[in-house]
Order: structure tokens, then sequence, then C-alpha cells
């Protein structure tokens, strides 16, 4: 039994050992190179977006650092004057927008319903929330196709909207009712002992110390519709078309389009990287909060 005990120790000390020289500067400057590897078709794409189209079809993009007077803004300028591009860079914002808010709100509110609020059949409606998690998106674009031809809104963009508003209420729900069970019940019983209704115990307590849930949430959400192209192929039209639709059709047209598609490529990507970074304290908060309940 003591050799054994010896045994064990030893190995847990060598495990020891291993995970601490780990742990160490070693690790970390991998993981910095790994990082910088991983940003390296970022700073290719961002580099020739600032290159003339004929430069871009001659040499690599590396090229630039010994030849810096390649760099240039025509390419820019080429992406506002292209009336395709910047209609569908806001198309984009008026899909992305509301669907975000939307599915927030009332995710939230269906959240704490489902949290706190007694109703018949409310652990059966739950269920079926979480049932709508696996339902694949694929499977519901030829029957809403029909639906929103039927009620004519077929290639607008509130058609894009209540898709991905619907697609995305069940994560939203399953998500923010269990982050809303958590809080404790005796904070609620006091504001409602205060006078607080539904309504103003929602609004100014539960959304508040809910916050880092419904920030990573709205980072989430925001994501995916932000880089949605099946769906935006699906229900939109020449009028309402995203920004990854465009780039997608410019694509087809790839080397007379070249100026125009290395800045709309770097634009669609650089902006959900900013609203990350912009929600990135609350979104670490959000999945830490999570982890601990």
């Amino acid at each position: 039994m003591t050799t054994l005990d010896t045994t064990v120790r030893a190995k847990r000390s060598l495990a020891s050992r291993v995970a601490s020289r780990a742990s160490g500067g070693v690790l970390q400057i991998f993981l910095i190179l790994v990082a910088l590897f991983w940003l390296v078709p970022t700073l290719g794409l961002l580099v020739s977006s600032f290159r003339d189209p004929t430069d871009i079809a001659t040499s690599g993009w590396w090229k630039v650092f010994t030849a810096p007077g390649q760099l240039t803004a025509k390419s820019y300028q080429s992406l506002l004057e292209n009336d395709a591009i910047t209609q569908s860079l806001l198309n984009t914002v008026w899909i992305t927008v509301p669907a975000t808010l939307l599915v927030v709100l009332i995710g939230a509110m269906a959240g704490y319903a489902f949290a706190w609020m007694d109703f018949k059949g409310r652990d059966w409606w739950f269920l079926v929330v979480v049932a709508l998690l696996v339902v694949p998106v694929q499977i519901a674009l030829i029957p809403l196709a029909d639906l929103f031809g039927k009620i004519g809104i077929f290639g607008d963009i509130i058609g894009v909207v209540l898709f991905h508003v619907g697609f995305g209420l069940p994560f939203a729900i399953f998500l923010l009712r269990n982050f809303f069970a958590e809080i404790p019940r005796e904070l609620l019983e006091a504001a409602r002992l205060d006078g607080a209704g539904e309504t103003r115990l929602f609004f100014t307590v539960v959304l508040p110390l809910g916050a880092p849930a419904i920030a990573s949430l709205g980072i989430f959400q925001f994501l995916w519709v932000w880089n949605d192209m099946l769906v935006a192929l699906v229900f939109s039209d020449s009028e309402s078309q995203p920004l990854t639709v465009a780039l997608q059709q410019q694509v087809r047209q790839f080397g007379n389009n070249i100026d125009v598609l290395a800045p709309g490529a770097f634009i669609s990507m650089v902006i959900p990287l900013v609203v990350f970074f912009a929600f990135q304290r609350q979104f670490v908060s959000g999945v830490m909060a999570g982890a601990v309940k």
C-alpha cells in the first residue's frame, strides 16, 4: 500500500512539473506565434485592400513590405462608388441590428417568464423550445419561402429579419432562462415587497443582473446574422441583399472587380471584430458566470 501511494505521488508530481512548465513562458510564446499565424490571412486581406488591382494580379501582398509605394486608397474609393456594395452594406445593417435586438429583447422576456412566472404548461412549453434547438435551418427554407411569398414579404428585408429572429429565439430563450433561474429568489421577493410589478422587476432587477448573458447572446446573434449568406440568398432580392451576397456575386466577375472585393471583404470581416472587442469584457463575464453556475 505504501509503495502504491509513493508511486501515485511520484506520478502526480511529474504531472505537476509538466503542467507548471507548460504554463510558463514557452507556452505563452507558442500561443502568441499561433495567434500571429492565425492573423496572417487578415493582414493579407488588409494589405490587398490598399493595393492596385494590377499589383495584386502580378505579385503577392507581401511585396508591399519591399515596395510600400504600392499602397493606395483607390480600392476604397471604387468601393464607395459601387452602388451595389454600399447599398448591400446598409442592407446588412438593417437586417442585423433589428434581428439582434428583437432576439435579445423577446428572448429575455420569454426567459424570465419561463424562469420565474407560473403559467399552465410552463415546463412542457420549455421542452418545446429546447426541441426547436435541433431543427436545422435548411428544413424551413422552402416552407417559409412559400409562406412569405403568400403574405407578400418574400424578397424584402423584413422577411430575412423574421427568419433570423425565429431561428435565434430558441437558443436565446434557453440561454437566458437558465441564467435568470440562478437569480436568488429572495432578491426578487424583496423587490415585490417594495411594490415592484413584473414589468418593473424585469427592467430594473432582472435585466441589469443578466447583462453579461445578454451581451454574450447579442454577440452570438450579431455574428450569426452578419455573416449569414444561405438565408439571404433565399429570402432577399437584388434590392435587399446583404453584403455577403453582394460579394459572392462580385466573385463571378473576379477579374474585373478585385478592387471592390478586397476592401468589401475586409469591411465585412472587421465590423464583427470591432463589435466583439467592444463587448469583450461583457462576453467573458457571461461565459465565466455560466461556467460557475
